[in-house]
C-alpha cells in the first residue's frame, strides 16, 4: 500500500458526491480495480464509481484540488496493464475513477454515428445497433471481452476488421488539465450542448439535443483512409501501429492522459451476404504469397483474415472450451457477468494460503473436461493436417471473387480450404478468438512446471514477406512453448511465449524487440504501451502535450511518474 498521506477531506469528499456504496478503500476490495486483467498491478487510495458525467466532472474537481493523480478507468479488460496504477512509487496518492456505471449509447444520424458514453461496451453497442442493420467498429475478439467503446478509442484497438483500421475519431468530448493545473472541458462532439460544463455534460446524458444542434463538419469519425493503407503491399512501414502519429488526435491514443466523456463514432452496414473460407497449409509463404495477391488484385477487401498456427489451435481446444461454451451457449453478454463473478472468487479464494493462486480458473478449466468436443469436424481434421490454419471472411460481391481464386490457387499450391456452414464460421471465429484467454489458462494450470508468460505485440511492415517468425537457436532453447495468432492481412501477430523455468522474461524480450527494431517492425500494434512497452518520443511527446502536469494516468508507457514529468524515473 502507498504510505503517501492522502488528506481526509479528499475521501470525505468523494463519499459525499458518489455515496458509500461506490467508493471503496479497502486495498483488498480494491484489487479488481487496481490489479490489470493480465498484466499490472499497484496501489491507489480510493476507486470511486460516479454515476453520472457530471460526477466524473465533479469528482475531477476534487481531485485537481486535493493534487492527486488520476487514473480513468472502463472495464479494465487491457492486456498491457493501462488502466491499473503500476507498483507504488508515485509521488502522490492515486484515485480510480472507473466509469462502468455509465453505459449509455446514443444513435444519431439514423444509427450511421453513435455517441458512446464512458462506460458503454462493444457488447451492448451491438445489441443496439443489430435492429438497424448496423455494427460497430469491432465486433468481439480475444483482447475486448466486455471491452469499452471509449477505451477502445483511446487505445488505438486494432480489431480484427481488415476494412475498418484502428478505433479512430476527432469528435468527443473530454475534460484535461492545462498548463496551470486548470481542470478544463473540451467539447469536440461537433453537438452544440450548452456553454458550462455542467449544461453540457447534463444535456448529453439527458439527450437534451435536436437534430439542428449537431453539426457536420470534416473532421473524422473513423480511419476512413484505412482500406487504401492496407492494400500498399510493397510499403515499407506497418500499416497500423500505436506509435501511428497520424491515428494520434486528442481523444484517440490518449492512453488515459484525458478524461474522455463520450466519443461519437462511425457505424457499418451489416453485409447481406457472408463467406468464411477456412484454409489450411503447412507452409507459412503459401499464406504470404495468398495475402499479396488478395489485397493487390482483389476487387473486394476482405471482411477479416484471422490465423492461428496449430500450437495455439490446441491449446485454445483445451483451455479455452469453457469460455467458448458460454458464449457459443449463452452470448456474448453473459462474458462481462461471469468475469466479475471470476474476480470475485479470486478475490476471496487467493485470500486463503490452503488454496491455489486463481482458483476459479482451475475450477473453470476442470469442469471442461466433462464437456464433449465442441470444435466442428473439419476444423479437427485440418489440425491434424495443416500447421498454419487462416479463416477468411468475405462478403457480398468478395464471395464469389475469394471461391474462385482459392479453387485456382490450391490447384497446385500447398494446402486446402473449405466453404464453411454458419455454424462453422462462428465457432471458427470464436474459436481463434478465445485464443488469448486460453494461454493464459494455460500458463495457471502448468505453471509450476514453466517459467514466466510473456507476450509480445507487433506489426510488420507491410512488404515484409518473411512474417512467421524464426528465432535463433539460443533464443529458442530459452522457450517451452510458443503460441502465435493475429490479424494477418494487416500483418498484426500476437506472438506468445511460455519460458523454462529460471529464463530472465525481461532479458529475452528485449532481444526479441530488437529484433523486430532490426526488421522495421512496429510494437505494440494494437494493444496500447500500457506499463509493459516503453513508449517511444513521438508517443510520450502527444502525451506531454495533452497532460502537461502529468495528472492522467502517470508513469504511462514508462514514463515520468513525477508530477510536471519530473525526471527520475523514466
Amino acid at each position: 500500500m502507498s504510505t503517501l498521506a492522502t488528506p481526509p477531506e479528499l475521501i470525505n469528499d468523494l463519499n459525499a458526491l458518489v455515496g458509500s456504496a461506490y467508493i471503496l478503500t479497502n486495498q483488498i476490495k480494491m484489487q479488481p480495480y487496481s490489479k490489470g486483467f493480465r498484466f499490472g498491478s499497484g496501489s491507489a487510495v480510493a476507486v470511486i464509481r460516479p454515476g453520472s458525467l457530471l460526477e466524473i466532472w465533479q469528482a475531477l474537481q476534487i481531485c485537481v484540488n486535493a493534487d492527486v493523480a488520476i487514473i480513468m478507468q472502463a472495464a479494465n479488460t487491457g492486456l498491457t496493464g493501462g488502466s491499473t496504477p503500476d507498483g507504488d512509487n508515485y509521488d502522490r496518492p492515486i484515485i480510480i475513477i472507473n466509469t462502468m456505471r455509465i453505459d449509455q449509447i446514443q444513435l444519431i444520424e439514423n444509427a450511421h454515428q453513435i455517441i458512446g458514453l464512458p462506460g458503454s461496451t462493444l457488447f451492448g453497442l451491438e445489441d443496439v445497433l443489430s435492429p438497424y442493420g448496423r455494427e460497430p467498429h469491432s465486433v468481439i475478439g480475444s483482447s475486448c471481452i466486455g471491452a469499452s467503446i471509449v477505451g477502445g478509442v483511446c487505445n488505438n484497438s486494432g480489431g480484427a476488421l481488415v476494412q475498418r483500421g484502428p478505433a479512430y475519431t476527432e469528435l468527443s468530448l473530454f475534460a484535461q488539465i492545462n498548463n496551470d493545473g486548470k481542470l478544463e472541458l473540451v467539447n469536440n462532439l461537433d453537438i452544440d450542448l450548452g456553454a458550462t460544463p455542467e449544461e453540457i455534460l447534463t444535456n448529453l446524458q439527458q439527450q437534451k439535443y435536436q437534430a439542428s444542434d449537431i453539426n457536420h463538419s470534416e473532421k473524422q469519425a473513423s480511419d476512413n483512409e484505412y482500406h487504401q493503407r492496407v492494400r500498399q503491399i510493397d510499403a515499407n512501414t506497418p500499416s497500423r501501429f500505436n506509435n501511428d502519429g497520424r491515428r494520434l488526435h486528442e481523444s484517440s491514443g490518449c492512453a488515459g492522459k484525458l478524461a474522455v466523456f463520450a466519443v461519437r463514432i462511425d457505424t457499418y452496414a451489416i453485409a447481406p451476404k457472408q463467406q468464411v473460407f477456412y484454409v489450411g497449409t503447412n507452409d507459412a509463404q503459401v499464406l504470404a504469397k495468398m495475402r499479396r495477391h488478395i489485397l493487390s488484385t482483389f476487387e473486394n477487401l476482405p471482411v477479416s483474415g484471422e490465423y492461428l498456427h496449430r500450437d495455439c489451435y490446441e491449446v485454445s481446444k483445451k483451455y479455452g472450451k469453457d469460455t467458448f461454451i458460454v458464449i457459443d451457449k449463452l452470448g456474448s453478454k453473459y462474458i462481462p457477468k461471469l468475469w466479475s463473478l471470476k474476480r470475485t472468487v479470486d478475490l476471496i479464494t487467493d485470500r486463503l494460503p490452503f488454496l491455489p493462486k486463481k482458483m476459479s480458473d482451475r475450477v473453470m478449466q476442470y469442469l471442461s473436461y466433462l464437456w464433449p468436443n465442441h470444435l466442428p469436424k473439419r476444423m479437427e481434421e485440418y489440425s491434424s493436417k495443416y500447421t498454419h490454419h487462416w479463416i477468411i471472411e468475405m462478403n457480398n460481391d468478395g464471395v464469389e471473387e475469394a471461391r474462385s481464386y482459392l479453387q485456382q490457387f490450391f490447384e497446385i499450391a500447398e494446402g486446402s480450404y473449405f466453404e464453411c456452414t454458419p455454424e462453422e464460421s462462428e465457432k471458427a471465429s470464436l474459436h481463434r478468438f478465445v485464443a488469448g484467454g486460453a494461454i493464459g489458462r494455460y500458463h495457471i494450470m502448468n505453471g509450476q512446471e514453466l517459467g514466466e508468460m510473456m507476450t509480445v505485440d507487433v506489426a510488420l511492415r507491410r512488404n515484409d514477406e518473411v512474417w512467421f517468425e524464426e528465432l535463433p537457436a539460443e533464443l529458442e532453447e530459452l522457450i517451452a512453448d510458443k503460441f502465435y495468432y493475429g490479424h494477418l492481412f494487416c500483418h498484426v501477430m500476437h506472438q506468445n511465449y511460455v519460458l523454462k523455468k529460471g529464463v530472465d522474461a525481461k532479458q529475452l524480450k528485449q532481444q526479441i524487440l530488437a529484433s523486430f527494431d532490426v526488421r522495421g517492425a512496429e510494437y505494440p500494434a494494437e494493444h496500447n504501451v500500457g506499463h509493459e512497452y516503453a513508449a517511444k518520443e513521438d508517443l510520450k511527446a502527444f502525451y506531454k502535450d495533452l497532460d502537461p502536469t502529468n495528472t492522467f494516468n502517470p508513469g504511462i508507457g514508462k514514463t515520468s511518474k513525477l508530477k510536471h514529468w519530473s525526471s527520475g524515473t523514466e
